[in-house]
């Protein structure tokens, strides 16, 4: 029966650590612990003060490790050494980290196993492959690499440079065929003897390896292609793994349990540390006696449908705070527009005396106006119109109606344009005004155009702009492509506003010959 020893390379949380090994312990496994030589050496200390005296866990030699450096490897290779000296059982050696977790249980594990006879471990050509999407790819071997380039990125770029300016290009070591995948394998015990074989026999080969860049890519895949026939290696990596666009691992949450699980590798990385629901349950997966087909969707496919698409069906979901906002169609948004505020409050008063719906003033225009609880962004003017569309929604939210009326001006094309961005329904009732003289003084007053002191030298100067500028409001708002927008001229006659009123409000003539008699602007 096969027996694993895992090769666990880690650098923190030792509590974590611990209850992983634990977990890995309990199907009757065995784990050799490599802690990064820069980690605490109080963490390192509690970790070996833990399995002190356990007889399935080992601890290797430690050295100081460095993403894209040749201390991985040899961090790795002292694991592997520690592995086969300490348990001369083990049948495979499995390489992990304290972010991988098992997707099938130990005894599936096995029977997978004991199904072919092979190494688990991706391994295609360097060359012709694409693996690598982006960056660095011949260069990775062709150049010397000294400088760690995430510690030390100056130096490693500046070398690199050099070595291309003075075409110090070298050789790959006689007899290889450079490969590259995934750095998380599964091998045989009697592969891994031959690649610590070869490396005592080649040390051409491992000087190679020492100054390559990213060499847990392409050491074991290189020398494991080498050693094995081909028919005795399944390129499938045995741990699943997907990368995002930018070439960084996917992580994975607590919700992602079924979607793993149903997956066909073995172990999944890289389990997010908040995911701590997801750890437990796939620790405990690990010991007991499940046996669970996988699912037959290809896990990489899914990820990168989702990932491209978004989770709605397109290349980017909406934001929190955009969902949030969205009013919807059931939702009717009724904008009452006029200049003459006076005559536009009383007809919403009027709709809310009638019960038709509630109705708010020019929220967006005078802090005065006044509005319910709405979490605080209701206290100011500058709040409400920054998020004109978040109101509305809260506005529909405290109300619980379905529709709501809001005197505007002609000016306001941008919150009628938020609230069809919300996807709400509109109906616009626009209630024409002639600017007359008095009209003017007080837009140019609020505007600041005009003050008290002005002469009348100056009105003449600035009024006729003005009414220029609100003539132009008006061509827009009748020009704009509005669902329903139905304008009530100054002059219109009762019934004409009554059939404008029951076409915006849908409400019956009785209740429109009302609330046109309401209608302050009326004579």
């Amino acid at each position: 029966m096969a027996r694993f020893a895992f090769l666990l390379l880690c650098h923190r949380d030792p509590v974590g650590v611990i209850a992983q090994v634990r977990a890995l312990t309990a199907a009757g496994d065995v784990v050799a612990i490599h802690f990064d030589a820069r980690g605490a050496a109080a963490d390192y200390a509690q970790i070996e003060a833990a399995f002190r005296g356990d007889g399935s866990v080992t601890l290797a030699r430690r050295v100081r490790c460095g993403w894209g450096e040749w201390s991985l490897v040899q961090a790795t290779l002292n694991a592997a050494e520690a592995a086969l000296a300490a348990f001369p059982d083990a049948t495979h050696l499995y390489m992990v980290s304290g972010d991988c977790r098992p997707i099938k249980s130990a005894v599936q594990a096995r029977a997978i196993l004991a199904e072919r006879d092979v190494d688990r471990i991706e391994t295609v050509d360097f060359f012709t492959s694409g693996w690598i999407r982006t960056g660095l790819a011949e260069e990775r071997l062709i150049y010397r690499h000294w400088f760690n380039e995430r510690r030390r990125k100056r130096l490693f770029y500046w070398s690199l440079a050099v070595q291309q300016r003075l075409r110090l290009r070298r050789a790959i070591p006689e007899g290889l065929g450079m490969r590259i995948g995934s750095q998380w394998w599964c091998l045989r015990r009697a592969t891994v003897e031959a690649v610590l074989a070869l490396c005592r026999a080649r040390p051409d080969v491992v000087r190679f390896f020492r100054t390559t860049w990213i060499p847990d890519e392409t050491f074991f895949q290189t020398l494991v292609a080498h050693l094995v026939p081909r028919a005795q290696i399944d390129p499938r990596p045995p741990t699943f793994v997907t990368f995002t666009d930018y070439g960084m691992p996917t992580t994975f949450h607590d919700d992602h349990h079924d979607f793993l699980v149903g997956q066909p590798e073995l172990f999944a990385r890289k389990i997010s540390p908040e995911a701590t629901r997801l750890r437990a349950r796939l620790d405990a997966l690990w010991a007991s006696d499940a046996a669970r087909p996988p699912s037959g969707a290809d896990g990489r496919a899914v990820v990168s449908f989702v990932t491209s698409r978004g989770r709605v069906g397109r290349r980017f979901g909406r934001r929190a705070w955009e969902a949030a906002a969205e009013m919807g169609p059931e939702r009717c948004v009724v904008a009452l527009i006029s200049r003459d505020r006076a005559r536009t409050r009383a007809l919403a008063e009027a709709i809310r005396a009638e019960g038709l719906m509630p109705a708010f003033g020019y929220i967006f225009h005078e802090e005065a106006d006044a509005l319910p609880d709405l979490g605080g962004v209701e206290t100011s003017l500058a709040k409400r119109t920054r998020h004109r569309r978040a109101v509305l929604h809260l506005l529909f939210e405290a109300s619980r109606a379905a529709r709501l009326a809001v005197c505007m001006e002609p000016a306001d094309l941008g919150p009628l344009r938020d609230i069809l961005a919300g996807k709400g329904a509109l109906r616009v009732l626009s209630l024409e005004t002639v600017p007359s003289d008095a009209l003017l003084r007080r837009i140019a007053l609020a505007e600041g155009l005009l003050g008290a002191g002005s002469t009348e030298e100056e009105a003449a100067q600035v009024l006729p702009v003005l009414a220029g500028r609100l003539a132009e409001e008006d061509r827009r708002l009748r020009e704009a492509d509005l669902p329903v927008n139905v304008p009530v001229a100054p002059d219109a006659a009762e019934a004409e506003t009554c059939a404008a009123l029951q076409a915006v409000l849908g409400c019956d003539k009785e209740t429109a010959r009302a609330l046109a008699a309401a209608d302050a602007g009326r004579p």
